[in-house]
């Protein structure tokens, strides 16, 4: 049938047979994606509309909980030249913009989320969420 595709001799009449048969050897109505009459075009046919519960809906969010972001803690930002920046050494200190018990920044891929404190917790670094940015705040933001 694949040297039937290209054909111009095949008829209408030649598909409706090949659909048939293909309905017969899968045991399914083949031409129920074929809606109109031989000649006319072929529109979509309408979606059903399907009852979707409250309980469906909340499980499209499990689809993206196991995608990975970068979550990153900004202490502080600064500039300085490359120059000072090859004088680096073990020990040396640089100078950040934010100032001591200033709030961290919380940042999701980039984008600012919340703030909050450092804490030790069994001998290793963390932060205490103390403010979360709202989502109308992050939109506000994004179009600075």
């Amino acid at each position: 049938m694949s040297s039937e595709i290209n054909n111009p001799n095949v008829t209408e009449d030649d598909w409706a047979a090949a659909l048939t048969e293909t309905k017969s050897a899968e045991g399914e109505d083949a031409t129920s994606a074929i809606e109109t009459a031989p000649g006319e075009p072929h529109v979509f046919q309408r979606l059903a509309k399907t009852g979707i519960s409250a309980n469906e809906q909340t499980s499209d969010i499990d689809l993206i909980l196991d995608i990975p972001v970068t979550l990153t803690v900004e202490l502080g930002r600064t500039r300085i030249p490359i120059k000072h920046i090859l004088q680096l050494a073990q020990g040396s200190v640089i100078e950040l913009d934010a100032l001591a018990g200033e709030p961290m920044d919380v940042l999701v891929n980039g984008c600012l989320i919340a703030q909050g404190e450092v804490v030790v917790v069994n001998e290793k670094f963390g932060i205490r969420l103390t403010d979360i940015v709202t989502p109308s705040e992050r939109v506000r933001r994004l179009n600075r």
